[in-house]
């Protein structure tokens, strides 16, 4: 190959990465930005949810669909939980007092999931998430499917037993973080404790009514 043929492939080369380098900073489809908000981090690209029905207290299915439009905390636990789950539902109601005034429509909620389905019916978890909040959601189901959703939300449970050896006598050990779920009920992110509540009750109202 002559020397002239060989300068014409080197400009040619370097033409093309100029235009591939042209064209992706001036026609690329910019990605959006998470969301603004000063108490907790949001994941970079929310994650999609695989399909799940969980059974309410009042006997209906909560899906996915039921979600949507609403940022959404959820927290796993047990009604006989002594100490992390009480704690932690009352943090969240002092946060949904914060967000009375908006709309219904649209208001941030809080979704109670028991992870102890042999001891919580999902009328029992509804009574005691409402005694901290009448706006919590909650729910449950069967082990397999409690497992699944729990799983898709990067959370875990398991049974430990008692000292009696008793089959009654036992704890659940849970993850203590919140999940936080976007308006298209997917995982949007996670928040450990300790809990700045007042500071979640700002950032959520803040996303709800748009000002990011």
């Amino acid at each position: 190959m002559s020397k002239r043929a060989i300068l014409l492939l080197v400009i040619a080369a370097i033409a093309a990465g100029l235009g591939l380098w042209v064209s992706q900073r001036h026609f690329a489809v910019p990605v959006a930005a998470p969301p603004s908000v000063a108490s907790f981090n949001l994941l970079p690209t929310p994650r999609t949810l695989p399909a799940f029905s969980l059974q309410q207290s009042d006997g209906t299915p909560l899906t996915g669909d039921e979600l949507k439009g609403h940022w959404t905390l959820v927290f796993l636990g047990f009604t006989h939980c002594p100490d992390v789950c009480p704690t932690t539902l009352a943090q969240l109601a002092g946060a949904q007092k914060r967000w009375a005034s908006l709309p219904e429509a649209t208001r941030p909620r809080v979704l109670f999931v028991s992870a102890d389905p042999d001891r919580d019916s999902p009328k029992l978890t509804g009574d005691y998430a409402h005694a901290f909040h009448a706006d919590t959601l909650a729910a449950t189901a069967p082990l397999p499917q409690l497992e699944a959703f729990a799983r898709s939300l990067s959370l875990v449970f398991m049974k430990s037993p008692g000292a009696s050896g008793k089959p009654d006598d036992y704890t659940i050990d849970h993850s203590a973080a919140l999940v936080m779920l976007d308006p298209q009920a997917r995982m949007a992110g996670v928040v450990q404790p300790p809990f700045d509540v007042k500071g979640i009750a700002a950032d959520l109202a803040k996303l709800t009514e748009g000002k990011q």
